[in-house]
């Protein structure tokens, strides 16, 4: 028998600023909250033996061993193993960096086998580093997520949009500018929305904050619980709280977008409701543009 564990996290920031902060192993006492201290005892290229230590357990126990590790930045991975085993017969952790939209899917993947000697068995190790590792990642996601954000907020609080991650998860291009996690706002959020000829943003609605969208290009129109609205350029309108709505774009141009939302929701899952998916919204603004078509001809 033999253990194994795989476990991954979200992380809204830049493959390169993932890899560089998660891959600093002097720092990793800074991003982990169970790392007391790093020594770092050889390193050749891309390969660097190092001794970790944790904090006292509950039992009062320092944990300490050495590793190695070995980064392959053109496979987006790195594959480490303990030189000093402990407990463990062996212990092998490989790290997987996955470009997903709007960030990085950090993937740790763990196989070991305890020693006969040791005072726990493969079984309870698995569900111990299942444990840790669901709350060591979360840790490691806010810090890397909070780092990302204020380099990209000046001491004036802007952000440009060209260093926004781009969300197509609900059709076109949505990008976030000024918000709490971004600047530090604390009654609403505000950014961008950007829709190529034909394309659409699924409808939606939010139960605590109502919605600011002002067209600045393009020929934009809204479904405004079940009411067409066109929203030309240099055009706002008001989208209440509770109320569904999708945009489209029903010009040959691009259409870009300004959208403000406030105030915010308890928690941010909590303040967006989809109510259909984007390929339903494409399908849909395709449907009523053919059907336009046909009645212009």
């Amino acid at each position: 028998m033999a253990g194994h564990t795989d476990n991954q996290i979200r992380i809204e920031a830049p493959f390169q600023l993932v890899w560089d902060i998660t891959n600093d192993v002097p720092n990793w006492p800074n991003l982990f909250t169970e790392y007391a201290a790093t020594e770092v005892v050889s390193q050749e290229g891309d390969t660097i033996t190092f001794r970790l230590t944790m904090h006292p357990d509950d039992n009062g126990q320092v944990w300490s061993w050495v590793s190695e590790r070995t980064k392959f930045l053109d496979e987006k991975r790195t594959k480490s193993h303990r030189i000093e085993t402990g407990p463990f017969e062996f212990m092998i952790l490989e790290w997987f960096y996955e470009e997903v939209e709007g960030g990085i899917v950090l993937r740790w993947v763990q196989d070991f086998h305890m020693k006969d000697t040791a005072p726990v068995d493969d079984e309870w190790m698995v569900n111990n580093i299942n444990k840790n590792s669901k709350v060591q990642l979360q840790i490691i996601k806010d810090k890397i997520e909070k780092a990302y954000h204020s380099r990209r907020a000046s001491a004036q609080r802007t952000v440009s949009l060209h260093d926004c991650p781009q969300d197509h998860r609900r059709g076109g291009t949505i990008q976030t500018l000024l918000s709490p996690r971004t600047v530090g706002s604390t009654s609403g959020f505000m950014g961008g929305a950007t829709l190529k000829a034909g394309e659409a943003i699924a409808e939606h609605y939010h139960p605590y904050s109502e919605e600011f969208v002002f067209c600045i290009s393009g020929e934009l129109e809204a479904d405004i619980d079940g009411e067409i609205v066109p929203v030309p350029a240099g055009t706002a309108i008001l989208v209440p709280k509770d109320t569904r709505h999708r945009l489209r774009n029903v010009g040959g141009g691009e259409v870009f977008a300004v959208f403000h939302l406030g105030p915010l929701a308890p928690r941010p899952e909590l303040g967006h409701v989809d109510t259909e998916t984007r390929e339903e919204a494409a399908e849909y603004a395709a449907r009523i543009l053919a059907e336009r078509e046909t009645k212009a001809a």
